[in-house]
């Protein structure tokens, strides 16, 4: 490759990693609603003119941020889980690895798992993006049932046919072989996990469990046991 070429790629690089850690501060400051090509144009030194040739719409340019976001939060979780070797312990890393994350990276997890931006709505683009986290947790889970340590720890309802079909679906992606009634608890566990993260970045917690760092290794605990990893 020309090394001008070489050169002109990894000036569109550098100045595109400034325009997204721009746009980053100012959600902190204003919230993703209140992004503005023209605002990070100005405090970039650039003309609006020119940003629009590397991001044509605020969309375009929160859709890079979201991905982003997903993709650290995701490789965070992963380095987590990796650092054990049993199913069991392999969940326990991920879902406190989630947890440190949320902690340090305030701003991107609020924009991810936030309040809706008004007007904006996410491509397909962020779907594998954001599937790294879930894949992590069905990972722990399959390889624990692969290995016959997923008991089900106690009498459920009957899925229904409809239920049974949409989780068959993730099954079939992320979980080839896990029973529906595993992968319905895991699911379970997965929306309570974000549910507790997000009540303790949004302050629900204070007056009750808070600090939450004692209520959430028990919550895991309890969810290692709901999804069978006992």
């Amino acid at each position: 490759m020309p090394a001008h070429r070489t050169a002109r790629e990894r000036a569109r690089a550098e100045l595109t990693a400034a325009i997204k850690d721009e746009a980053r501060r100012q959600c902190g400051e204003r919230g993703a609603d209140g992004l503005s090509l023209r605002a990070v144009a100005r405090e970039l030194g650039m003309v609006s003119s020119a940003l629009y040739r590397y991001f044509p719409s605020r969309d375009d340019l929160l859709t890079a941020l979201i991905i982003d976001a997903y993709n650290d939060m995701g490789a965070a979780v992963e380095q987590a889980a990796e650092q054990h070797e049993h199913p069991r312990e392999r969940w326990r890393g991920a879902c406190h690895g989630l947890r440190t994350w949320a902690r340090t990276h305030p701003h991107e997890y609020s924009l991810l798992y936030g309040t809706p931006i008004p007007g904006y709505q996410a491509p397909q683009d962020t779907v594998s993006a954001a599937r790294r986290v879930p894949a992590v947790l069905l990972a722990a889970v399959s390889d624990g049932w692969k290995a016959g340590e997923v008991e089900a720890p106690f009498a459920a309802p009957e899925l229904s046919p409809l239920l049974r079909e949409q989780i068959g679906v993730v099954g079939t992606a992320l979980a080839p072989g896990v029973p529906e009634e595993v992968l319905a608890r895991t699911m379970i566990a997965w929306s309570q996990l974000f549910g507790m993260v997000g009540f303790e970045r949004t302050g629900h917690f204070v007056g009750s469990v808070d600090p939450a760092d004692e209520f959430f290794t028990y919550a895991v605990e309890q969810m290692t046991l709901f999804v069978g990893l006992s």
